[in-house]
């Protein structure tokens, strides 16, 4: 096993990568900006190192330093966390060619499943079914027009780089297309460095269902089941459970044994999650390969008993796994919600000093924390403050718990979505099971406005 690590990263999940380091004996190495100097990771860290100004691209993206870093603090290896630089197949090759183990799957794989339009591809050839589309970059927006005119309306006009929904759009129109074309073109562009445009065809009030894998270097691949990540506002998740509600035993095999079949196709070796839309039949259909650790591990660490970051770090070590599919077994039920300084209404980022923080306690409840009180949540990045994670021994224990630890979480000093998240746990529909990615739209747009019409 390593002796020291690098968290190529900030925020909670820095926290959580430390917190499974120092459990195994590793000294961890943390980095921070100039607007992070007192923040929880810079504090757990055994040794934390200035990497530049408060914006991303002077520090958490800035490749140099941090490998400049990891040669002044002898560490081995690097764990980049999600977001940021954990999905950079340049910042993997350049550890490599530096000497450091990159805790992830290699650079390769990264570009290759980084590209919408390539993993498409990818999963066709491996037999893995993806949703009707087409696997090369549109030229403009009449070539678009052209393409969905034949897929018929509706369609999904996608980024082939990147995620977050950034780049992303429903139309189900020739005109739609034509005005949409360009704006998600430019914001691909800004935010990813490509805006290369395809279509998929849009399937209708769907599911997001994911499967969690792991690989090890020896050809031991695994699933770990699914998670169910419907309910989402801007194409982001917000509410995150496993396992899901709507499938039964033999789709849920299905997933995973596809999900198996990806990754060995690829030559997967670390942690990934295959990304699925489901239809109302139970179709799946591939969306996309994370290749990185996910912000929604957690609940499958519940369902599992599995230290996923744990698994990680053996695997980069260049252990086997010590368990086979067989071995994979799932108890009780887990919900996570992700707790953004965002205002509940708009969704609009709300930055600030956070006054006054208590957090509800009591049995299955779990908490993953990028503040503390007083922190100072700032405009320079992602507005995710925590997650709150519960488990019940089945689906409405995990409910009834994230209803009660919601009702007594207190945040003061910024807005948080807190109130839209209580709203979400105590809908009919949300116990019901009718989660689908229009939930957010059909049942809460009234009461949260005219944003939420931008929601898938």
């Amino acid at each position: 096993m390593f002796k020291k690590v690098l968290v190529a990263n900030r925020g909670e999940i820095a926290v959580r990568v430390m917190r499974t380091c120092k459990s195994l004996g590793i000294f961890t190495v943390g980095v921070y900006s100039e607007a992070d100097t007192e923040a929880p990771h810079v504090k757990m860290a055994d040794e934390a190192y200035l990497i530049g100004g408060p914006r991303v691209a002077e520090s958490y993206l800035n490749i140099d330093k941090i490998l400049e870093i990891a040669r002044l603090s002898e560490a081995e290896a690097i764990h980049p966390g999600y977001g940021l630089l954990s999905e950079n197949a340049e910042f993997a090759r350049r550890c490599e060619e530096a000497g450091l183990v990159f805790i992830g799957p290699s650079p390769d794989v990264i570009s290759r499943m980084g590209s919408k339009i390539e993993s498409r591809k990818a999963m066709e050839e491996a037999g893995v079914p993806v949703v009707p589309g087409i696997t090369y970059p549109l030229a403009d927006a009449e070539e678009a027009v052209q393409v969905a005119d034949r897929m018929g309306y509706p369609v999904m006009l996608k980024a082939s780089a990147g995620g977050g929904g950034i780049g992303m759009q429903i139309v189900r129109s020739a005109d739609e297309i034509r005005k949409a074309f360009e704006g998600n073109q430019k914001r691909a562009t800004n935010f990813f460095g490509d805006g290369a445009m395809y279509i998929e065809k849009y399937v209708e009030n769907p599911r997001h269902i994911e499967v969690q894998i792991l690989a090890d270097g020896f050809g031991n691949t695994v699933y770990l089941w699914e998670r169910e990540c419907s309910v989402q506002r801007r194409h982001q998740k917000v509410v995150e459970e496993a396992p899901s509600s709507f499938l039964d035993e033999v789709t849920r095999s299905k997933m995973g044994e596809a999900s198996v079949k990806a990754a060995k196709s690829i030559g997967y070796r670390n942690a990934g999650t295959i990304e699925f839309l489901v239809d109302e039949d139970k179709n799946f259909y591939f969306l996309e390969m994370n290749t990185r650790l996910q912000v929604e591990h957690p609940v499958t660490e519940e369902i599992t008993g599995l230290d996923l970051v744990a698994e990680q770090l053996r695997i980069a070590a260049g252990d086997s796994l010590n368990f086979t599919q067989a071995d994979v077994t799932r108890e009780g039920h887990a919900i996570e919600v992700r707790i953004y300084a965002e205002d509940p209404k708009t969704f609009f980022p709300s930055p600030g000093t956070i006054t006054k923080l208590i957090l509800p306690e009591g049995p299955g409840v779990r908490h993953e924390l990028a503040v503390h009180g007083q922190s100072v949540v700032t405009p320079f990045y992602d507005p995710m403050i925590a997650k709150l994670v519960v488990k019940g021994e089945d689906r409405d224990e995990a409910i009834d718990r994230l209803q009660d630890a919601l009702a007594h979480y207190e945040v003061q000093g910024i807005k948080t979505n807190i109130p839209m998240l209580q709203e979400v746990a105590a809908h009919p529909a949300f116990r019901s099971g009718d989660t689908t990615t229009s939930f957010v739209a059909k049942y809460l747009q009234e009461k949260q406005g005219t944003a939420m019409n931008r929601v898938k």
